[in-house]
């Protein structure tokens, strides 16, 4: 009996490696196609009618929401209860969670005019999330058993801090950004304030720092995929953002970046 849960536990972790790095391939190559070629994914002010037919934008968040919401009790109620007795993998949770009840909830709450979303690029993304959140909770509640002090090291501390910061950041600037317009009001605006001072893509940037510190802290695989995955999806669209800024408006700060402050 033990070793047929000892197989089934390996079967696992090889097919959750392997996922890992399908995954890192897949956003490498798609973070150079959308790079290079300057492809767009339609949604938001990008959205066009070529991608098939669409849905409702809040629809679609609130597709993510269900997402999330299948996959968490899922992966929860076929977990290991010595993971869940961790420290750290318990901190680690409530971060990734965290996260996704602000991003997936709150956020989608605060959302207004939000223009229709292909179905098919709903489906992906909902396909990524349900996947990515196999690999993070599943590897915090079954496959990694981390040592008790792991909390109080200084990378899980610094991680952490540097994830607090990136939550801030992309928290505040969401919320500059759904003010922007009143209910009732179309066309866009010149975003002030925050990290909206300093680059264009002041929402992604915060979450990209968000999973660099969260991949800091884990020192994992599936955490450092998901901070890669992150930034090869949304960095290209940080810059579409800025230099669709600075054709649409003849005022638009110059001295902005698109994603990294003072860099680019």
């Amino acid at each position: 009996m033990e070793d047929s849960a000892m197989e089934l536990f390996d079967n696992e972790v090889v097919f959750h490696t392997n996922l890992c790095y399908f995954l890192l391939s897949g956003f490498a190559l798609s973070g150079v196609l959308l790079g290079c070629f300057d492809i767009k994914a339609a949604y938001g002010r990008y959205s066009r009618g070529d991608w098939g037919p669409s849905i409702p934008g809040k629809i679609d968040w609130w597709c993510h929401v269900v997402a999330l919401l299948i996959v968490y009790p899922l992966v929860f109620w076929y977990g290991d209860v010595d993971c869940l007795r961790r420290s750290a993998n318990r901190w680690f949770l409530l971060l990734y969670v965290m996260h996704y009840t602000n991003r997936s909830i709150f956020f989608t709450m605060m959302l207004k005019n939000v223009k229709p979303t292909p179905i098919l690029l709903s489906f992906m993304t909902n396909a990524f999330l349900l996947t990515n959140g196999y690999l993070q909770v599943r590897y915090h509640t079954y496959l990694h058993k981390y040592e008790d002090d792991w909390i109080y090291t200084p990378q899980c501390v610094i991680g952490s801090v540097i994830f607090f910061i990136g939550f801030h950041i992309n928290r505040s600037s969401d919320t500059i950004l759904t003010n922007l317009r009143k209910p009732g009001e179309k066309g866009y605006k010149i975003p002030y304030g925050g990290m909206f001072e300093y680059v264009s893509g002041a929402n992604f940037f915060g979450e990209c720092v968000e999973w660099i510190g969260y991949s800091i802290a884990t020192m994992s695989l599936p955490a450092a995929t998901f901070a890669f995955c992150t930034i090869c999806n949304i960095g290209p669209r940080a810059i579409q953002h800025h230099r669709w800024y600075l054709s649409k408006f003849e005022d638009y700060p110059r001295n902005r970046k698109a994603l990294i402050p003072f860099l680019y």
